[in-house]
Parts: structure tokens; sequence; C-alpha cells
């Protein structure tokens, strides 16, 4: 038995390269916002947060990293999910943006919501109006959990 196996590693300074290599495989994989890639990456590299941001700078700066980019192409896909606007801008909010970001975000995807809304009632209900109000608010409460605002919901009736 060797006596170099008893004595405790010496914990290496992680690099800023390592660092880099860490947040474009994460970036590889799937968009990112800065905070979620700076939540990962300090959890990671724990000992250099100074070194984590400046590379998440370096990052945005080249455009690998796009909180805008990222925010736009989910909103596109959740828009052909169906999905309305209250629950894509929580999800957006839940990434880490800030409001102004998303609200940005939401006036750049230049969505009809209230036609979106009826488009999603159409598929799931048919073109037959409802035929109560209790067939009329499970229809509300269907299109409020796919995030449509009271007001959008509304107008389809």
């Amino acid at each position: 038995m060797s006596h170099l196996s008893l004595v405790p590693r010496e914990l290496h300074q992680d690099s800023s390269s390592d660092i880099r290599r860490a947040a474009m495989d994460l970036l590889a994989r799937r968009d990112h916002t800065r905070e979620e890639l700076s939540r990962k990456l300090c959890k990671q590299f724990s000992s250099e947060p100074e070194s984590v941001e400046e590379e998440l700078s370096k990052l945005g700066d080249e455009g690998l990293q796009s909180n805008t980019r990222l925010a736009e192409a989910l909103i596109r896909s959740r828009v052909s999910r169906g999905q309305g606007p209250v629950r894509i801008e929580a999800e957006l909010r839940g990434k880490g943006l800030t409001a102004s970001e998303v609200k940005s975000a939401m006036e750049m995807g230049e969505v009809d919501w209230h036609e979106l809304a009826q488009e999603v009632s159409r598929k799931r209900y048919g073109e037959q109006p409802p035929a109560n109000a209790k067939e009329r608010a499970k229809r509300g409460r269907f299109l409020q959990q796919r995030g449509f605002t009271f007001e959008q919901i509304s107008s389809l009736r």
C-alpha cells in the first residue's frame, strides 16, 4: 500500500477554460438564460464565482448566450403548443428573465392571443358553441389552465 493514497488530494483551481467548456456543454444541449447558467456553473465551480460571471459575460458578448434568443424560441414553442400568455410569462420569469425582458419578448412575439385562444378552443371543442353555462365554464377553465387571460377567454363567448 502506497503512502500516497493516504494523503488527501489537493483541491485544484478550476481554470476559466474549464468553466467555459462546461458552459458550452450546457448551451450545446439547449439555450439557457444567464441566470440558469450562473446557477449551474456556480454549483459546479463553487470556488470561483467571479470567474463564472466573467465567462458568462464573454459568452454573452460573443452572442453564444442570449436571454432574448431563448425567450423568442420559448414563446414560439409554447404558442405552437397552444399555451397562453400568462403561462408563457410565468415560465420565462421562472427561468430568470427580468420583467422588462419578459415584456419585451412578449411584444416582439406579435401573437394574436385572442385568435390563438379561439383556435385552441376550436381544436378542443369543435365549432359548436357551448350548450349552456356549465359547458361555457368548463371551456373557460380549460383555457385558463392553458394560460389565457379572462379577457381573452370571455371574448370567445
